[in-house]
C-alpha cells in the first residue's frame, strides 16, 4: 500500500531532536506538501480549525495533551452531517429509558413505508452517513430533547434545529412513531410540538456572495442564522464521553446499556463493506477523511478509526479517534475546513475532492506519522 510503504520509509530515521511534548501541528501545516500548502497558502478562504488530544490513561482519569489551530466556537461553520452524531448516541440512551422497547425493537415513523430499529439507523449513520436514518431518530427525540439533553451533559455551545434534506426540514412538530414486536404494539409516541428555531448570535453567520433557491440565484450572502450549530470545541468532547465514559462524571455521561455501548463503540468504527454495502461505491475512505478520504485503498486492520463526517454547503468536517493497534498509538482529531471557491452556496460546485479531503487525509496521515515517531523514540529512550 502507498501510505505503507511511505510510512515504512520515514520511520527508518528518527530524529532523537525533535520535542514530542510540543504541538506537533505548526510543523504539519507548514509542510511543503501540495495538499496542505494549497490550503495555507490562502487560509482566511477555508476557514480551518483543528483540534488535536493525545490520549493517555483515559479509563481511569482525563489526561491528555491538547493542541488548537484558529478553534473559535463563536465563529460559525455549517456542521453537516457530524450533527448526525449526538442524535445517534441520544437516540440509544433514549431507548433504554423505555419500558418494554430496546434498540432491536422495530418502529414506524409515521409517513415511513418500513419499519427499521434504532440500531439500523445508527448504523446507517455511521457506515454511510444516511440522512432519512438520521431524521428518524430527530423524529424519535425531537429538537427540545435534543438540545435540552446536550446541556445536560456539558455538550455545550451547541444547537440541533432541523432535520437534513428534508422538505419539512424546520417543522417543529415531530411525527407520531409505533414501536412494534410481531403484531404486538409495545410503545406509542405521539406527535410533539418543539419550541420555535432560535437565531444563533455569531459571527460570519452570512457566508459567500451568493445561492440558489428553487433554481433561482439571489446575489446576496446566505444566512444560516437557523442552521444547526456543533462546534469543534463541543465535537471533540462528544467523542471523549462515547468514547472513554470512565473519565466523566455520571451527570456527563451517555446511560445507555452495555450491549449498546459495546455496539455504538464496534459501529463508530464501521466500515461500508462490513455491513453489506457495495465497496466500489462505498469504499474504506468513503467517510474516513483522515488519512485514507483520498484513497480507495483498504484501511489497514491494525487501524480502527471511530469517526462522524459532515460535508455539505462546501463544508467538511470530521471527529475521529485513531487507534493503531501495531504501534500502541491513539489520539483524537476534529477538524472543519470550507471550500467554495465560487463563494456560491448550492450550486453543486465545490471543491471536495481536489482540496478539502486531501487537506484533511494529509493532516491525519502527517499526525499518525509524528505519533508513532514519538512511540519509537519513547521505547528507545525513555520518558
Amino acid at each position: 500500500m502507498r501510505y505503507l510503504s511511505f510510512l515504512v520509509l520515514i520511520l527508518v530515521v528518527t530524529s532523537c531532536n525533535k520535542d514530542y511534548n510540543s504541538d506537533p501541528l505548526p510543523d504539519i501545516l507548514d509542510s511543503n506538501h501540495p495538499a496542505i500548502k494549497a490550503v495555507m497558502d490562502n487560509i482566511e478562504a477555508h476557514e480551518v480549525q483543528i483540534k488535536v488530544s493525545e490520549l493517555t490513561n483515559w479509563n481511569t482519569g482525563l489526561e491528555e495533551y491538547s493542541y488548537n489551530f484558529q478553534v473559535d466556537d463563536s465563529n460559525y461553520f455549517y456542521p453537516a452531517s457530524s450533527v448526525k452524531f449526538p442524535i445517534a448516541v441520544l437516540a440509544l440512551e433514549k431507548v433504554n429509558s423505555i419500558e418494554n422497547i430496546n434498540s432491536e425493537t422495530p418502529f414506524l415513523v409515521e409517513g415511513d413505508s418500513i419499519y427499521s430499529t434504532i440500531r439500523n439507523n445508527v448504523t446507517a449513520i455511521f457506515a454511510v452517513s444516511d440522512n432519512e436514518a438520521y431524521n428518524r431518530l430527530y423524529e424519535f427525540l425531537g429538537r427540545d430533547y435534543i438540545n435540552a439533553k446536550l446541556k445536560e451533559k456539558g455538550l455545550q455551545p451547541a444547537q440541533i434545529s432541523h432535520r437534513l434534506e428534508s422538505n419539512d426540514a424546520e417543522n417543529s412538530k415531530t411525527k407520531p412513531i409505533v414501536f412494534r414486536l410481531s403484531d404486538s404494539v409495545q410503545y406509542i409516541q405521539p406527535s410533539t410540538i418543539n419550541s420555535e428555531i432560535e437565531p444563533l448570535q455569531l459571527r460570519k453567520l452570512k457566508k459567500g456572495k451568493g445561492y440558489y433557491k428553487n433554481d433561482h440565484l439571489a446575489n446576496e450572502p446566505m444566512d444560516f442564522s437557523k442552521k444547526n450549530y456543533l462546534p469543534i470545541s463541543t465535537l471533540h468532547e462528544m467523542m471523549k464521553r462515547v468514547s472513554y465514559p470512565n473519565a466523566f462524571e455520571i451527570k456527563e455521561q451517555f446511560i445507555i446499556g452495555k450491549e449498546d455501548q459495546e455496539f455504538l463503540l464496534k459501529t463508530m468504527k464501521t466500515i461500508p463493506r462490513e455491513v453489506g454495502y457495495n465497496d466500489t461505491e462505498y469504499y474504506d475512505g468513503y467517510v474516513k477523511f483522515f488519512m485514507f478520504g483520498d484513497t480507495k485503498d483498504r484501511i489497514p486492520e491494525h487501524i480502527d478509526i471511530s469517526n462522524k463526517v459532515g460535508y455539505a454547503y462546501g463544508y467538511l468536517t470530521d471527529c475521529a479517534l485513531i487507534e493503531d493497534n501495531k504501534h500502541g498509538v491513539s489520539f483524537l482529531i476534529t477538524a472543519t475546513i470550507h471550500v467554495n471557491k465560487d463563494e456560491i452556496f448550492n450550486d453543486d460546485v465545490y471543491e471536495y475532492e481536489s482540496v478539502g479531503i486531501p487537506f484533511l487525509a494529509e493532516v491525519g496521515r502527517q499526525l499518525h506519522h509524528y505519533y508513532v515517531e514519538k512511540e519509537l523514540y519513547l521505547d528507545e529512550h525513555g520518558d
